[in-house]
């Protein structure tokens, strides 16, 4: 069953919460913000054996980090989307990607300086 539920994230680290009712195990994928966003690049799936260190260095769009923020809010402590987008845009920071050809630092001053809106719904 684990391994159904997760052939989609073949090559990335994923978190998977089983839950046994009656002695029947159902499966959920919990992905972290950083397999999303790794996702999100479309790259192809690595061997993590072989291939370290790797560089994400694509570029993503503002609606595809809106998207990862929506599915990370309830588990966020952030209390409007807006700043879990600026979370998501940390973590975009961290394994290296671009947001829109920008640095996500710009574009989170950016969502503070209220230059870009993030719609609630």
């Amino acid at each position: 069953d684990i391994m159904k539920n997760t052939k989609d994230w073949k090559g990335l680290k994923v978190t998977v919460r089983l839950t046994v009712k009656n002695r029947v195990a159902t499966v959920d994928v919990m992905p972290a913000a950083s397999s999303l966003l790794v996702k999100a690049l479309k790259e192809p799936p690595r061997d993590r054996k072989k291939v370290k260190n790797i560089k994400h260095d694509g570029n993503i769009s503002l609606d595809d980090v809106i998207t990862i923020a929506r599915t990370m809010w309830p588990k966020s402590m952030a209390k409007t989307l807006a700043l879990c987008c600026k979370e998501i845009l940390g973590t975009a920071l961290s394994i290296g990607c671009t947001v829109n050809g920008e640095s996500p630092t710009d574009i989170q001053e950016q969502i503070d300086a209220g230059e870009i809106e993030i719609p609630e719904k």
